[in-house]
């Protein structure tokens, strides 16, 4: 397959491009400058080219050839310095959403490309009916216990707002919401997947690493489970 990454210097972005090329796909990886990156490249099958995720006249441009565009946009670099990419996160929240209406416009010049968005783990039902997003006191809990600051809050709900963006739209999109806590870590590919409730383990937490969540994204673009919907995973 031809796997286009946005955001492929990322922590979950440089993961899902180092998963696609051992499984023999080609990549054509996208950030915002990609001239170091593309310098530094030794690897076979993959291509850099920058690419600004607000641009959907640049993003129909990259478009050609492929067979699915991953989103795995933040402001920022949180890879390099995550403090920066919250503050930004807080400061411009609906970047997301802006983001997810730029995707799709660039789409509507290529329907049969599919498009899978990294998105936020605030958008899944915390009780039927209920998302994180919207359970304050319960979104303040999360954010404390993985170490994010209450104003962060914002950012999440402008991943929320960013799904139902893209719920209006009859595109090939599928949104994936990581676990709560998603961090570097192992690779075991040994997972749950879900929908639209967090996947939690035997002690109630949300978590998996961020290799693992490459695994179940290179899965999906491999074959697809979750055309027009979303999906989560955890351990």
């Amino acid at each position: 397959m031809y796997v286009g990454v946005v955001g492929a210097t990322g922590t979950i972005g440089s993961r899902v491009v180092a998963e696609a090329l051992e499984r023999g796909h080609h990549i054509r990886a996208f950030s915002r400058d990609a001239t170091g990156a593309a310098a530094r490249e030794t690897r076979e099958n993959i291509t850099w080219a920058s690419l600004d995720v607000l641009d959907p006249v640049g993003i129909t441009a990259a478009l050609p050839g492929l067979d699915v565009l991953i989103s795995a946009f933040q402001p920022g670099n949180a890879a390099q310095d995550m403090t920066d990419t919250v503050r930004r996160s807080i400061a411009d929240a609906g970047i997301y959403a802006t983001a997810a209406r730029a995707l799709l416009k660039a789409l509507e010049s290529h329907p049969r490309t599919r498009l899978i968005v990294i998105g936020g783990a605030g958008s899944l039902e915390v009780e039927p009916g209920v998302v994180l997003a919207d359970a304050e006191e319960r979104l303040h809990e999360t954010l404390d216990e993985v170490g994010l600051p209450r104003a962060y809050a914002a950012a999440v709900r402008g991943h929320r707002d960013a799904l139902n963006v893209l719920r209006t739209s009859n595109r090939r999109w599928t949104y994936f919401s990581p676990a709560e806590d998603i961090a570097p870590g192992e690779r075991t590919g040994r997972f749950r997947v879900g929908e639209d409730q967090p996947v939690r383990d035997a002690e109630g937490r949300s978590r998996v690493s961020a290799e693992d969540a490459a695994v179940a994204l290179v899965d999906e673009a491999e074959l697809p489970r979750f055309v027009q919907r979303r999906f989560t995973v955890g351990y």
